[in-house]
């Protein structure tokens, strides 16, 4: 069992707390993006007021612990080990009493490269719990406004975990998925999930569109953010995103592998 030390020791030796690769500018550029509505990185919420740059800068400083002062502009961004490790804690506990519960839930991500891994053991954990790991809408194709245009993808789980691939793309660890942080692909597959009479989730566990989709839509929802990503934490300030855990999201993925082993020990699962 990791102590709480170790995992903190983790967090900054990976950079995925303290100094991370995340820079002031691309943060401040995201916030102000956000205030502007940009869907890029609204990430299907609707805020429930207009957040200007300033706000954001000093709610991202309570919650991930990035500098406060509106002054800092250029140089490393930076999250408080003690803050990820707080929100691990909530995150922990919101599986565990899902676990407990056995309600059905649904893993997403739009970080494949990144994350997958991730969900996929706290996917298979849950499931030997007695929870059942929602797969609907497999194969579904979804249209997703990119930087290059609209491109379609198809829907596709690996080990319990939703994602989006290329059409005629067999996967396999050289082909893990795409990167997205569109909603379109949780309303895809919520709705098919409710069009066909199947159980919905009880619980949601992904990043970016996967987990404000679902909040912005009612279901509890819960994942990991960077500090470029301002709408899961004003997702969680606004009451939609029950927990958003500050941290590096796009580090090597073995490196998130101490993290499972603690959100699964604080949750009393185990694989």
């Amino acid at each position: 069992m990791l102590s709480r030390g170790a995992v903190r020791a983790h967090l900054l030796a990976a950079r995925l707390a303290g100094a991370v690769a995340t820079s002031r500018e691309v943060s401040l550029r995201s916030y102000r993006l956000f205030g502007a509505g940009d869907p890029r990185v609204l990430l299907g919420l609707e805020p429930q007021r207009r957040w200007g740059e300033g706000e954001l800068v000093d709610l991202m400083a309570r919650k991930c612990g990035v500098s406060g002062d509106p002054g800092y502009r250029v140089g490393p961004d930076a999250i408080d080990p003690e803050r990820t490790l707080a929100a691990l804690d909530a995150f922990a506990e919101r599986v565990g009493e899902a676990a407990a519960r056995r309600v059905p839930v649904l893993f997403g991500t739009g970080h494949p490269h990144r994350l997958l891994d991730f969900y996929a053991e706290l996917a298979g954990a849950m499931s030997a719990a007695g929870c059942e790991v929602l797969t609907p809408a497999r194969g579904k194709r979804v249209d997703i406004t990119t930087r290059f245009g609209v491109r379609t993808y198809n829907l596709d789980y690996v080990r319990g975990v939703a994602l989006m691939r290329e059409p005629g793309a067999r996967g396999g660890a050289s082909d893990p998925g795409v990167h997205s942080h569109s909603p379109l692909p949780i309303r895809v597959v919520l709705g098919a999930a409710a069009e066909g009479g199947g159980p919905l989730p009880g619980l949601v566990v992904g990043d970016h569109g996967w987990v404000v989709g679902a909040g912005q839509l009612g279901f509890e929802a819960i994942g990991p953010a960077d500090v470029d990503d301002p709408a899961m934490f004003v997702g969680e300030a606004e009451g939609r995103v029950a927990v958003a855990v500050p941290l590096d999201d796009g580090v090597r993925s073995d490196y998130y592998r101490p993290l499972t082993r603690y959100v699964l020990n604080r949750a009393c699962l185990s694989r």
